[in-house]
């Protein structure tokens, strides 16, 4: 990830398989057919994740309805260690890297006990540093999102995660809101962390469609996390602030066209110009006939298409001097037809 890398785009999947199996495997196979580069689950035991008391998150509410507690809601979602194992073998199968947020220690553990390839961190656990710490000494590469976060929380947990085995890691901007508002997105934000810290960035993007996203690939994002559903309709917290899978594969293809546009910074005249550049530039021509031994005044010099000739950037060079030969009016000038000073 960074530097000359692709984007990495990431599926996310998290909890819109609602503790179905076989609908994570559908949205493993959803994600491959868009071209994203991998699928992120996450991965959690309800009742060490949260208090029995905890009430749903507003956005909660508004997609599961106001019946139950998040303990309640969380438990429906959970993928037991056997399912992990199925769905990491589908993602390989696939040709897509498996990986997953894990929210306590043990899910650590189990995470590791699969053999993924990197961990990522969510917005949530940023302050949660014995779980960071815990991650990091894995040794594997982390993702860490920062939503919710103010830039002294981040110097913490990067702290913590440089000082705990110092794996590789990226940064991924996030406004966690379901939907977020495209007006508070910052995406300036991005390059804050990228001085600040001196890795890749990225963005977990919540927001509806995907404009932001490509924004984001346009300022220089190395990562680009978004939600998968096969269906917004479905019931579950985060379907409605996800991308279907027709949506998902345009996102790709979007961002794959923007970083084939990006190019490498250096300014200069492209091979698909040259014809454009040769009939829209403009040449010195004859004003008049001329006569050879005639000499170039201002009134017998034109500025005209087509730009074969010699340019108008250059008429102080051209004013004074005699033409070698009899020259038609508005023929092209060039350097030959001159004598020298």
């Amino acid at each position: 990830m960074g530097d000359d890398a692709p984007v990495f785009v990431v599926a996310e999947a998290g909890v819109n398989h609602n503790g179905d199996p076989e609908q994570a495997r559908r949205l493993i196979d959803a994600a491959k057919e868009a071209g994203a580069d991998a699928v992120k689950f996450q991965t959690f035991r309800s009742d060490a994740l949260v208090s029995r008391h905890a009430p749903k998150a507003a956005y909660q509410r508004a997609t599961t309805g106001d019946d139950g507690t998040q303990a309640e809601m969380l438990a429906r979602l959970e993928l037991s260690l056997e399912q992990h194992v199925d769905l990491r073998d589908r993602c390989a199968k696939q040709g897509l890297v498996f990986f997953s947020a894990p929210f306590d220690e043990a899910s650590v553990e189990a995470l590791a006990e699969l053999g993924v390839s990197l961990y990522k961190v969510p917005s949530g656990e940023i302050t949660n540093l014995p779980l960071l710490a815990r991650i990091a000494s894995k040794g594997k590469p982390v993702i860490l999102s920062t939503g919710m976060s103010t830039l002294d929380e981040v110097a913490a947990a990067v702290a913590t995660i440089r000082g705990a085995g110092d794996p590789p890691l990226a940064l991924l901007h996030c406004v966690s809101a379901y939907p977020a508002p495209i007006e508070e997105m910052n995406l300036r934000a991005m390059s804050t962390l990228r001085d600040r810290f001196g890795c890749p960035v990225g963005l977990s993007d919540h927001t509806l469609g995907i404009a932001v996203a490509l924004g984001a690939v346009a300022r220089g994002a190395a990562i680009v996390e978004k939600h998968l559903t096969l269906d917004k309709a479905l019931p579950g917290p985060d379907h409605r602030a996800s991308l279907e899978p027709g949506e998902f594969a345009e996102l790709v293809r979007g961002i794959r066209a923007i970083e084939a546009s990006l190019g490498d910074g250096d300014k200069r005249p492209m091979p698909c110009e040259a014809d454009v550049r040769r009939v829209a530039r403009k040449s010195l021509v004859a004003a008049r006939a001329l006569r050879a031994g005639e000499i170039l005044t201002s009134d017998a010099v034109a500025i005209k298409r087509p730009g074969t000739g010699i340019p108008p950037s250059a008429l102080a060079s051209v004013l004074g001097r005699r033409v070698r030969r009899d020259v038609l009016a508005d023929e092209v000038l060039d350097w030959v037809m001159l004598e020298t000073h």
